[in-house]
């Protein structure tokens, strides 16, 4: 056995010792290791946990198409005329306008409504007092007697002295128009030179101008020259604020003057009764119901 004393033995003892004891250090600290790499392991997976496949279908959607667009189209004089295409109006030939656009794919209470908002809608438009029977007649207008300028410069009021116990067409036009505004002067001019003497006399022809501030009595008296107006042909402006109260009790206000309807309104005041028609209709067509306003009828 070897000498184990002095400096060699206590090197050899701590070799020994070293030798015996590094396994199970080895061990403890594999242990330690494996026991950290499980609980990173387990961290790792609750943090991933928000990505699984049911965490993500609230983001992942499918992409909805846009809803589809629908056009419809209502007569002004008759909106209980509709269509889905452009067109004329088959009751008395005016063009049909464009309504609201709504969607087709959304199918929900919301489609009612707005339905009955664009006939409504449309009605305002037809007929400002609201009462209108299936002839297209209005049964009841109310005509404010406000303060108006004729072309002659004349200060008049205009129910009293141009509507009252008489029967009146009226349309509404503006000096500076391109477009419906020399047809409907034409329309009337036309009117003038079939039915002669009896304009003036039975019936009166009236022009309301929807432009009022650019639109003085000099510049409506040349323009209403252009188409040879007469007497019994009056036309109509004064301060807007007149102007608008008459138009808006007449169902004729719009929001930009390019915007107003070719519409003709004929009356009989004395017998209470009112209808309207298209501006651009035959010469022919106008007059006959001018005639039968004159005797109360409207159909």
């Amino acid at each position: 056995m070897k000498n184990l004393s002095g400096k060699r033995g206590s090197d050899y003892f701590m070799r020994l010792t070293c030798t015996v004891h590094w396994p199970d250090a080895l061990i403890t600290l594999s242990k330690s290791v494996i026991v950290a790499i499980i609980l990173f392991a387990a961290l790792a997976v609750d943090a991933q946990a928000p990505l699984t496949a049911s965490a993500l279908e609230p983001v992942i959607q499918p992409k909805s198409s846009a809803p589809k667009a629908v056009k419809s189209y209502y007569c002004p004089m008759h909106p209980e005329v509709k269509s889905a295409k452009r067109g004329k109006c088959p009751k008395c030939g005016m063009d049909l306008r464009l309504a609201r656009v709504d969607t087709s794919s959304t199918a929900s209470v919301d489609s009612n409504s707005t339905a009955n908002n664009e006939t409504a809608d449309a009605a305002a438009t037809a007929n400002p007092s609201g009462a209108a029977d299936s002839s297209g007649a209005t049964r009841k207008i109310v005509v404010p007697d406000v303060e108006v300028l004729d072309q002659d410069g004349n200060r008049l009021h205009f129910y009293s002295d141009l509507i009252k116990g008489k029967t009146v067409a009226i349309n509404f036009i503006f000096t500076t128009c391109t477009t419906i505004c020399p047809p409907l002067a034409a329309t009337f001019a036309q009117v003038q030179k079939e039915m002669r003497d009896r304009v003036g006399r039975d019936f009166h022809l009236i022009s309301i101008s929807v432009d009022p501030v650019t639109d003085t009595p000099e510049r409506l008296k040349a323009w209403g020259a252009k188409f040879k107006a007469g007497a019994g042909w009056t036309f109509v402006t004064g301060d807007k604020q007149e102007i608008d109260k008459l138009l808006n009790a007449l169902g004729a206000s719009v929001a930009r003057r390019e915007d107003h309807s070719p519409t003709v309104i004929v009356g009989n005041d004395s017998k209470d009764v009112w209808t309207r028609t298209y501006g651009l209709a035959r010469t022919s067509q106008m007059m006959a119901l001018i005639l039968k306003v004159i005797e109360g009828k409207t159909e």
